[in-house]
């Protein structure tokens, strides 16, 4: 059977019509969640956070974090020791925003410990904001709970 060029052509834009009405609809239904709802208000505040992560990278310590199977550990730098520190972690997935767990920050002990059954393995972007003695301090990484 011989299908002359007329119908070639008309078989080749109908199957590209239909590709294109496949792809709209498949991105139709895909889920996109935004990092904040507030983005235009958090842009503003955003020199708020280069100080506090200006006034962290003056600190003689740094923060470190570490999994184990059961928990996350921050341990906060040694300048703290005996300090009352006050503030927020928040663990941003990218993934799903119902992923996404605040903690609150209320110790003097120079450590905070999270819980991981209140986490899903996931990467997670972890930013500590907090204050002590007056300043306000940022510290912002990511750490991977699949592997952890």
């Amino acid at each position: 059977m011989n299908i002359s060029w007329g119908w070639r052509i008309g078989i080749g834009y109908g199957g590209f019509v239909i590709l294109i009405l496949c792809l709209v609809t498949a991105s139709s239904r895909q889920k996109i969640d935004l990092v904040s709802k507030d983005y235009y208000k958090d842009e503003i505040a955003y020199q708020g956070v280069l100080d506090a992560s200006k006034n962290q990278a003056n600190l003689a310590g740094s923060i470190a974090i570490h999994a184990n199977a059961s928990d996350i550990i921050i341990d906060f730098p040694g300048e703290f020791n005996n300090t009352l520190l006050k503030g927020n972690v928040n663990l941003y997935s990218a993934a799903n925003k119902d992923w996404d767990k605040n903690f609150a920050i209320n110790t003097s002990n120079n450590q905070l410990t999270i819980p991981r059954t209140q986490l899903m393995p996931t990467i997670y972007t972890i930013k500590v904001s907090y204050t002590a003695g007056g300043k306000t301090y940022y510290y912002e990484t990511e750490i991977n709970l699949h592997t952890s």
